[in-house]
């Protein structure tokens, strides 16, 4: 397998396959395939794998590409202008938070995991339900915007907005703060809480803010509303 990242506002992921070897992919990521590269839906896990994966919003299926020939091409694409970054897996797990995973190489198990803060599921922006992969290989991550790839040490912490955090290592730990203060809740524009992370382990944070469709229709609302 070779891979490599092209683009600088929305970057592609441009995969070569020999014959046999397989890759798994974010549903719609698909931009192009030679002649010899097929793909299918397939559900990670299997049954299980399926329910969990319903209440994580990411879809049942993810798309599974083989190659038929040695060098064939895939080349995939996010739906909004971003950067990819890779994660070696064997640096250890990585959780991606809703709409991060883009790809997947090598011998790798896809699965969902419940957030281990019931607090920061809900009002952390991580979500309840994480996208967990383990295992031998090359993850790719996509990130609105550009990416801030942070290393903490163990007891190291930040507090990151939310809709930034795009991934971590499972290692990290994650918890919720509130911002503090009523003027800053109502017009910090911060919201009321933000998540807080501590090392060790890697962070992957993204510059713009993945907006969630509830989050959207409320600001969409709000702007509406009349003076």
């Amino acid at each position: 397998m070779h891979h490599e990242i092209e683009g600088v506002i929305a970057q592609t992921l441009h995969l070569a396959l020999d014959e046999g070897e397989t890759a798994w992919a974010a549903n719609g990521s698909i931009v192009s395939l030679d002649e010899g590269m097929e793909w299918r839906l397939k559900v990670p896990g299997g049954v299980g794998g399926a329910l969990k994966r319903s209440f994580a919003g990411e879809g049942v299926t993810l798309t599974f590409v083989e190659s038929r020939r040695d060098g064939a091409r895939a080349v995939l694409g996010a739906k909004h202008p971003g950067k990819i970054a890779v994660w070696d897996l064997s640096e250890g797990a990585m959780l991606a938070t809703r709409g991060a995973f883009m790809a997947a190489v090598g011998d790798v198990h896809i699965g969902v995991t419940v957030a281990q803060r019931v607090g920061a599921a809900f009002f952390g922006g991580a979500g309840l339900f994480l996208q967990e992969i383990s295992g031998k290989g090359l993850v790719f991550v996509h990130g609105a915007g550009d990416f801030l790839d942070m290393r903490l040490s163990a007891g190291e912490k930040i507090r990151v907005s939310t809709g930034n955090l795009a991934a971590f290592a499972d290692t990290v730990d994650y918890r919720i703060r509130g911002v503090g203060g009523c003027v800053k809740m109502l017009f910090g524009r911060e919201g009321v809480f933000m998540t807080e992370l501590e090392g060790p382990g890697r962070v992957l944070l993204q510059s713009l803010q993945r907006v969630s469709g509830a989050k959207r229709a409320a600001s969409a609302a709000a702007s509406a509303a009349p003076p």
